[in-house]
């Protein structure tokens, strides 16, 4: 198992890295706001599934194709693009509704939303890269297996990302109840979730591997 010292110096760049925006927290945010609490919390969990998704397939050396075989990162990092811009079109045609945190979802909504962060970060191959270049920094074969090793530093991240993106996902439903208040429909919620999904698409499609 890993120092504690290794674990620490890993949990500080963490912390660093989770605070600083970027698409996973815009995202989390956008679904808050459109959707409240709940929604927010599940595509965050749905993130974090895929976060240890990628944490084991880089243990399993899985990452290193993206690297060894570039076509390959390009076939996933379209696929993702793809995906999203579906996400943004289903949303921003979706009707127009009156905001209502306190209604909540039914599990099958949340279990979509689920899916679709798990399918976000699945598909975003620079995540994946992410891991790669992080994690092996931390792992040291001689202190037992690198799976396992791997695992703690993926639940790590994913804790310090709760604490974080949670703070994120509470203080955005905040303007979801403000929101809330209105009682003409809008459809201001579903544009603001849709460009943010089209955003990351175009994001995505002109990333490389680099």
């Amino acid at each position: 198992m890993s120092s504690l010292s290794t674990l620490a110096l890993f949990a500080g760049a963490c912390i660093a890295l989770t605070m600083t925006p970027g698409p996973d927290m815009l995202l989390i945010a956008s679904r808050s706001v459109s959707q409240g609490r709940a929604a927010g919390f599940a595509s965050l969990a749905g993130i974090q599934v895929g976060t240890y998704c990628h944490a084991m397939a880089a243990a399993f050396g899985l990452s290193q194709l993206f690297l060894a075989v570039p076509v390959a990162y390009d076939i996933v990092r379209f696929a993702g693009a793809a995906y999203l811009l579906y996400l943004a079109w289903k949303t921003i045609r979706s009707h127009s509704v009156t905001i209502s945190p306190a209604s909540g979802h039914d599990r099958r909504s949340l279990a979509t939303i689920f899916r679709q962060g798990l399918l976000t970060n699945l598909l975003n191959p620079k995540m994946a890269l992410f891991v790669l270049a992080l994690f092996p920094q931390f792992v040291r074969p001689e202190d037992g297996s690198v799976a396992v090793q791997i695992l703690i530093l993926a639940t790590i991240l994913n804790l310090i990302g709760l604490v974080v993106n949670g703070v994120v996902i509470l203080s955005a439903s905040t303007l979801s109840r403000h929101w809330s208040q209105r009682r003409r429909p809008t459809r201001l919620p579903q544009i603001l979730l849709g460009s943010v999904f089209a955003g990351l698409a175009l994001r995505l499609a002109v990333a490389s591997s680099n």
